[in-house]
């Protein structure tokens, strides 16, 4: 076992940093020690021992609370990065050559004397990990090789984006190694967004990477230059859990339908010469309304009409949380549910018979009805819920929703304070 990380693990240091990370508790301790402690002897087995130089990094998932699909129009939205996280286990190179090892994954290796973009890796990992060398070293920051694992506990298809956790990850070990840790949460962000975009194709929004970058419960207004607004607020002692609830649908061959939401948006803000919603008064969509259904079609009017209605409620949600008004916060939650539903229509694919988000919402509803809320959660089609649940009925939501959807279903979170961290 590397001799720094034995001294590590057994240290103040790292309890500290695993109770603001994850919690406090001799359980949540003795759980890290495991796992970062297992990714060293991965990183042993694969890349062989090592005297020393052993950096630790961490990214955590992100959930989504208010603010459906309205970041990629420059809107609002009310964020928070949670206790699950991807971490990474790292050692600098001088081959210029980054090789990770996820686990569950083949490993993969990128070489940096060619960062170009390719669309035959559109959509891979080794897309994202080339696409954030390429975009640093575009910004001017100094890149250079690595060896890493890596390990999450994001998982997959969780709906807590594991896709950004990753992205802003590497640009995180890319920074600590080779740029002394200087590249602020917001550029971070900035910087992960671009290689989904640019480098693995896929038209997101800025949030999820926002979110995991900057930590916290936070607001976030793109309006320009993202506003990001650190907010306080603990459910839990207000008796309540945050419950994300992974329905199992696939999103595989989904991004066209994610794609669509954004184009329809900016094909009605179109309509008035601009490449936004966001620049577009509300009050002149009602206005010419006729026209643009002609020219942008019903679909494309109604996902601007919840973006309009997100927006407000985003600002009316932040409020509530200043003002600790639970009971108007689970309202404005199964409004914004119910927008996406009826307007956003992102709730089930087009001409698919599978509809878990359905069946999820309707059991919530039934469950939650005068109590808590609910709500899709990220960016639908397939995936997952947000509720806001009662801890008196933590159990019994827990139950039914595991029996529908699998054991491992039902993600309880907690608001990490801290974003993308070298450990």
């Amino acid at each position: 076992m590397n001799e720094q990380w034995a001294a590590y693990q057994d240290s103040k240091v790292f309890a500290d940093r695993v109770a603001t990370l994850y919690g406090a508790g001799e359980d949540v301790l003795a759980l890290q020690k495991a796992r970062y402690g297992k990714l060293v002897e991965r990183f042993e087995a694969r890349f062989g021992a090592q005297k020393g130089g052993l950096c630790f990094f961490s990214a955590p998932g992100r959930t989504e609370i208010g603010g459906n699909h309205t970041d990629h129009n420059n809107g609002r939205v009310l964020a928070a990065a949670v206790d699950l996280d991807t971490i990474a286990c790292v050692s600098a190179t001088e081959d210029h050559t980054i090789v990770v090892d996820s686990e569950g994954f083949a490993p993969i290796t990128v070489k940096l004397d060619n960062l170009d973009i390719r669309e035959k890796d559109f959509g891979t990992t080794l897309a994202l990990i080339r696409g954030t060398a390429g975009i640093m070293k575009e910004m001017g920051y100094k890149i250079g090789g690595f060896r890493a694992t890596i390990s999450s506990s994001v998982l997959r298809g969780s709906g807590l984006s594991s896709s950004a956790a990753f992205e802003v990850l590497i640009a995180a070990i890319l920074d600590g190694l080779y740029n002394g840790f200087i590249v602020d949460a917001k550029t971070r962000a900035v910087i992960a967004q671009k290689v989904e975009n640019v480098y693995f194709g896929k038209p997101c929004g800025l949030m999820d990477q926002m979110a995991s970058s900057v930590g916290g419960l936070v607001a976030i207004d793109f309006k320009a230059e993202p506003k990001v607004t650190p907010l306080q607020y603990d459910f839990s002692a207000r008796g309540y859990s945050l419950i994300v609830v992974n329905t199992g649908g696939s999103h595989d061959d989904l991004t066209e339908e994610y794609g669509a939401i954004r184009s329809e948006m900016n094909k009605v803000a179109h309509c008035f010469g601009e490449e936004t919603l966001r620049r577009v008064r509300p009050e002149q969509l009602w206005q010419e309304m006729p026209r643009v259904r002609r020219e942008a079609g019903d679909r494309a009017l109604l996902r601007a009409l919840h973006y309009y209605n997100e927006n407000d409620r985003v600002h009316a949600l932040v409020n509530a949380v200043k003002a600790d008004q639970i009971d108007e916060i689970k309202r404005i939650l199964i409004e914004s549910g119910r927008s996406s539903w009826m307007y956003l229509q992102n709730v089930y694919a087009k001409n698919s018979p599978e509809q878990p988000l359905c069946v999820a919402l309707s059991m919530a509803e039934y469950m939650l009805h005068d109590c808590g809320a609910y709500r899709v959660h990220g960016g639908g089609f397939a995936g997952t819920t947000l509720n806001l649940v009662p801890q008196s009925q933590e159990e019994r939501f827990l139950r039914h929703m595991r029996q529908m959807f699998g054991d491992k279903s039902c993600y309880v979170l907690s608001v990490r304070p801290e974003g993308a961290t070298l450990v």
